[in-house]
């Protein structure tokens, strides 16, 4: 390890694969979880905010912390790596899991070791394999052609992680990348066609009429990359809920939902899916309710009666991505936010385990009339879109070609020739185009602003 790479992790700080240590205590629990995790580092001589203090490093100390890997339940085998006053311990994933220390089970979650039941660890390793999607290598993935350069700063920026490293240097030390291939994390990350890879990986939003899927009023696909799906779906709730007003000490314009609640939810069904189930993530609005729904159920090893209380992500590296790009705000607390924040608004959420792992929000039932403004907003949102579209076709054809004729115009827009000459007509009197001379031998002007 070099000055640069220490000081690049000593600002990105304390994850799911790094830990900072003032002084030698507790090693052994930190050691157990990231071998019963995705490994990790122990960077020892420095403060949780990641101050650098130094230890001593002596040979004494470093038989001792061999001593603590070697009592672990099986033996964990670990690198060390001096550089200046700190110690670096590499832990590497253990291929014997689970892991145990004198004080029991650990797993890492974030930048926490959580203490498990030895059951629940072998449940989990069990039914969920040792091997996590989110942390398979891509073989079909090239860093050349298929990486996009642009998300990849995006997401710096929003991590708020410096680019003073090399792009390979970067992703090795959050751990995105092994033997210059990106982990699957990274491809949902940073792919600049995500379905090429992962055609599992779009999120579908519709809003409904009424209580069932009889009528559709809108609908919405969305297959960029993880971070744009999840603000795009994100946007598409919020833009189709309404809003309330509630009286305190003075007038509040607020959701009729937490948005706090829906933001919880929607992070959940992208951080714990299955993706290595076929299905998708599914946004459906009703007029009595909202429902989230994400295949794969509870993660394998998770008990019912611990539902809400302990966190066991089905996908560790996404979370921590998650985590620095200030996507979850804190880990195992979730689902008694989105419970807490409906109970202030006086309404119910149900969760349902079918599979499929829902969150359903209760909606206030409101009048017709409210629903009818609703869903005339929406239609003439839509069909305002729409407009803007054609007439910006029609503007930019007759830009490039000024005599072009109403049919030629009518066979590229695929409008009827009345809609044609509506356009036009309107066109010419906002004054927009100007027409030269007649039908035969005259041309189209555009009046630039």
């Amino acid at each position: 390890m070099n000055k640069q790479e220490l000081d690049f992790i000593l600002h990105r700080g304390e994850g799911q694969y790094v830990e900072f240590k003032e002084r030698v205590s507790n090693l052994e629990k930190e050691i157990v979880a990231f071998a019963n995790s995705g490994g990790g580092k122990i960077i020892l001589g420095v403060d949780d905010i990641g101050n650098l203090k130094g230890i001593k490093v002596t040979n004494k100390l470093k038989s001792q912390i061999q001593d603590v890997a070697r009592n672990c339940d099986p033996s964990v085998f670990i690198d060390l790596d001096e550089f200046e006053k700190i110690l670096i311990i590499e832990v590497k994933e253990g291929k014997n899991k689970p892991y145990s220390c004198s004080s029991g089970f650990y797993l890492r979650v974030g930048p926490n070791s959580q203490k498990m039941r030895r059951d629940e660890i072998i449940e989990f390793f069990k039914k969920e394999g040792k091997i996590k999607f989110d942390q398979m290598v891509n073989e079909e993935f090239d860093m050349e052609k298929d990486f996009d350069k642009n998300k990849f700063k995006s997401y710096l920026e929003k991590a708020k992680i410096t680019e003073n490293l090399d792009k390979f240097d970067i992703l090795g030390n959050l751990n995105l990348i092994e033997k210059n291939k990106l982990r699957n994390a990274g491809v949902l990350f940073f792919s600049s066609m995500i379905t090429k890879f992962f055609i599992n990986a779009i999120v579908s939003c519709v809003l409904y009429q009424g209580n069932t899927k009889t009528s559709i009023i809108d609908k919405k696909e969305f297959n960029s990359d993880i971070l744009s799906n999840f603000e795009n779906s994100y946007n598409f709730i919020l833009s189709k809920l309404n809003t309330n007003y509630i009286i305190k000490k003075e007038r509040i314009e607020r959701l009729e939902l937490p948005e706090k609640a829906l933001r919880e939810a929607l992070i959940n069904a992208f951080v714990h899916r299955d993706y290595f189930s076929g299905g998708h993530i599914q946004v459906d609005i009703f007029l009595n309710r909202v429902e989230i729904s994400n295949p794969g159920g509870l993660v394998s090893g998770l008990l019912e009666k611990d539902f809400g209380k302990r966190s066991l992500p089905r996908n560790s590296l996404l979370m921590d991505m998650m985590l620095r790009a200030n996507k979850v705000e804190k880990v195992g607390s979730g689902i008694q936010r989105i419970v807490d924040s409906m109970n202030e608004y006086g309404l119910d959420v149900k969760f349902e385990n079918t599979g499929f792992f829902s969150v359903i929000f209760e909606r206030r039932i409101y009048s017709e009339k409210t629903v009818e403004k609703t869903v005339e907003k929406t239609v003439e949102k839509t069909v305002e879109k729409t407009v803007e579209k054609t007439v910006e076709k029609i503007i930019g054809l007759i830009k490039g070609d000024a005599r072009i004729t109403q049919n030629q115009i009518a066979k590229l827009t695929r409008l009827t020739r009345r809609g044609v000459e509506w356009n036009l007509k309107n066109l010419k009197e906002k004054g927009l185009i100007k027409r030269i001379g007649g039908a035969k031998g005259g041309y189209w002007k555009v009046n630039e602003k």
